[in-house]
């Protein structure tokens, strides 16, 4: 065997691996992981903001006793928007990934309504703890909204990936890949932070 027959061997392999990984071997199963971890992020916030907001829903309690319907219609919203759980698998499910959204989307109905009765008191302006939960409130509806458009980005980064040359190639052959469901507001005006004016 000569030098140069070794030498062309050698150099096979790294050809080879490159040529691979150009096919969507590592690229497919990277960028649906991040997408995966994007929606955990998602998940996350909105679990802050179930654990947040009966804080704020005490306070408001405590001021005002005949809105019970309101916080029934709370209460219940939050329960089953907790009850609700996607796996990774799930959010390449499109009925699934709308049966979520739908029961966030209710939540924050009920959040919206609690937010209006809110409004109707003026003996809750001048707490200071009403006004850190009002802030606390508007932070993570940012943050939800920041961590849906994250996972949306990674969603549609690797969906781009496994419908497009080299990619495909590893993407459907080797990994069998489904696009994934990116996240949309299922009622009007669902995607916005809901405002809390206590006339301040």
């Amino acid at each position: 065997m000569t030098m140069s027959t070794r030498s062309a061997r050698w150099l096979i392999v790294p050809v080879a691996a490159m040529s691979l990984s150009a096919c969507g071997i590592n690229s497919v199963p990277t960028k649906e992981e991040a997408a995966k971890a994007k929606w955990a992020n998602v998940e996350n916030e909105y679990q802050r903001r179930v654990d947040l907001y009966p804080n704020i829903e005490a306070l408001v309690k405590g001021a005002m006793n005949q809105e019970k319907t309101v916080f029934v219609g709370v209460a219940e919203a939050r329960s089953k928007a907790s009850s609700i759980q996607l796996t990774g698998d799930d959010l390449k499910d499109p009925a699934k990934v709308e049966q979520y959204q739908q029961a966030q989307d209710q939540y924050g109905s009920a959040l919206s309504r609690l937010l209006v009765t809110v409004e109707q008191y003026p003996n809750l302006v001048s707490p200071k703890n009403v006004e850190t939960a009002q802030i606390q409130i508007e932070g993570t509806e940012n943050r939800v909204s920041r961590a849906r458009e994250e996972y949306n980005a990674a969603v549609q980064d690797y969906n781009t990936t496994i419908r497009t040359f080299p990619d495909i190639i590893g993407a459907k052959i080797v990994h069998g890949a489904q696009p994934m469901v990116p996240f949309k507001a299922v009622t009007k005006g669902a995607e916005e932070a809901p405002k809390m004016n206590l006339g301040n």
